[in-house]
């Protein structure tokens, strides 16, 4: 019996629709299985435009470091410093310097849970006393951004001293391309506070951290990310090697005062911190972190992002190489 044109025509559509509906299950399922895996997305020719932060280190000088024990944050701040040759060392007559601070949580200064604001307010003023002509400080919060600066204290302590807060706005991100990274392909990150920028130093607290084992120097650089970074969370230590491969700092100042033994990253109770009286600074932030650990009763082969950022070649996870200035403030 032969077909009429019309039901031909109606089973042509049919297959059509089916095809199409095939292609988008398959099409969907891709996607998902591309999220679900936390894979970056294909290098391209358009990623050789991305940006990319320049080397903010000091050219031609060995690795250095000073650790220093004290309760007074003024005193083992400056005395670290001192040690070092004096903020001049590190920050010279016009620069321009950007801190990035640990503002991620709106939670008040004393919870251990970010930057501590004196801790701020010292170093900025030190940068100026050096010469900077311009000092910023910025983050990318977990919670809303100029509430987390306000309540940190973060944002008083900065306009005290002189310095501007770069808080970030959907325009300030920029996507960035790190050779050699697994994550950081194409991947929005904090630009628009780099503009014009010649000093980098980075300011974090000792912090027990659920997923990484521990919040440091190295996982400090997490706020500079932009997106759905939680998507990085099933493999933190490799979002924190991308990070160190990523940005190569002036200066790194690792606060263990009070380090946060338990409950990190956000704490929420004083009982969660301990008096480790300790300031470590250091041109190494992977060194910085390896000494940091110890304060937290722990090994860099305890916090795996270590180790795979000195294989990376973000420095040295055995700090004893840099031969460490060991000082107790009040000592001359």
């Amino acid at each position: 019996m032969n077909q009429s044109p019309g039901n031909g025509s109606t089973r042509r559509e049919f297959l059509l629709r089916a095809i199409k509906a095939t292609a988008a299950v398959a099409a969907a399922s891709f996607i998902g299985y591309r999220f679900r895996t936390n894979r970056p997305p294909a290098r391209t020719s358009e990623d050789a435009g991305t940006f990319s932060l320049p080397d903010f280190s000091i050219p031609n000088r060995p690795a250095r470091m000073c650790v220093v024990t004290g309760a007074d944050r003024t005193k083992t701040i400056n005395l670290a410093l001192d040690a070092l040759g004096g903020m001049g060392e590190f920050v010279k007559n016009g620069d321009h310097v950007l801190i990035k601070v640990n503002a991620a949580f709106a939670t008040p200064p004393i919870l251990g849970a970010t930057t501590h604001p004196q801790l701020l307010e010292d170093v900025i003023r030190l940068c100026y006393a050096a010469g900077a002509a311009a000092v910023a400080v910025t983050d990318n919060p977990i919670n809303d951004a100029a509430s987390c600066f306000e309540l940190t204290g973060l944002a008083a302590a900065a306009r005290s001293a002189g310095a501007r807060v770069a808080v970030p706005r959907e325009a300030s991100f920029r996507p960035c391309t790190v050779p050699g990274a697994t994550y950081l392909v194409n991947w929005p990150v904090l630009a628009e506070p780099f503009r014009g920028v010649t000093k980098l130093i980075g300011l974090a607290p000792v912090k027990d951290h659920q997923r990484s084992g521990a919040s440091m120097t190295l996982k400090n650089w997490y706020g500079l990310l932009g997106g759905r970074r939680n998507v990085f969370h099933q493999d933190i230590h490799g979002i924190i090697t991308d990070l160190a491969m990523m940005v190569k700092p002036t200066l790194v100042v690792l606060d263990g005062t009070q380090t946060m033994m338990t409950n990190g990253p956000t704490g929420g109770s004083l009982s969660d911190l301990k008096a480790t009286n300790t300031m470590i600074v250091s041109t190494d932030p992977v060194a910085a972190d390896a000494f940091g650990a110890t304060l937290l009763g722990r090994t860099p082969a305890d916090l795996p992002y270590i180790l795979r950022a000195a294989a990376a070649g973000a420095g040295t996870a055995n700090y004893d190489l840099l031969n460490p200035i060991m000082l107790k403030a009040g000592e001359t």
